[in-house]
């Protein structure tokens, strides 16, 4: 058993929480702000669904937070060679345009609690939570818009996450976006949790 699931309890992160918890801080100004000002919104929007853990010797913390929506591995476009490695998990009759995944948009680790293995914890709560068979989607991906910093692609990497591009120019041409990118998209195939 790890620190979260000792200590912890897992919620939805309401405004309610928000309002009775002390200031969340994950040392990233930007993640600090959605998750303390935002999430309720975006959750109202239903545009995402954020959760937290709290800790059970004092619920006014909370652990850590992340926010979940709806996503798709879109191998059409992709370069074939990698549109090939996406698609050799598929059996040929099941190969689509695109795979569902859900997206971790946001995922922030109390400062105070990151040296206890929390981050990889929640890593692997989530990538459980979503091929358990109450689970009310099918998914085949968990994807990420990973921060483009070596703290955080490291993390999703020791995580199992994989780029979906082979590097940063790549996906900056595909993407139509500029470099240097801010975020780099990964993702983790949840087949490798059902055949652990």
């Amino acid at each position: 058993m790890g620190f979260l699931a000792e200590h912890g309890t897992f919620r939805v992160l309401t405004r309610e929480i928000i309002d009775s918890s002390r200031l969340f801080s994950c040392g990233n100004p930007d993640l600090d702000e959605f998750f303390m000002k935002d999430s309720s919104n975006y959750a109202e929007k239903l545009l995402g669904k954020t959760y937290c853990y709290l800790l059970d010797d004092n619920p006014a913390i909370i652990l850590c937070a992340f926010t979940v929506s709806n996503d798709s591995v879109r191998v059409d476009q992709l370069p074939n060679s990698r549109k090939k490695k996406i698609n050799n998990a598929i059996p040929r009759e099941k190969q689509m345009r695109r795979y569902p995944a859900v997206l971790i948009g946001r995922l922030g680790v109390n400062v105070d609690y990151a040296s206890k293995g929390v981050g990889t914890e929640l890593m692997d709560f989530i990538k459980r939570w979503f091929v358990q068979p109450d689970n009310k989607t099918g998914c085949r991906y968990l994807a990420v818009d990973s921060y483009n910093v070596k703290s955080a692609l490291g993390f999703y990497e020791k995580n199992g996450f994989r780029y979906l591009f082979s590097n940063e120019e790549q996906e900056a041409k595909n993407s139509g976006l500029p470099m240097p990118m801010k975020t780099r998209y990964m993702y983790f195939d949840l087949l490798d949790v059902l055949e652990r």
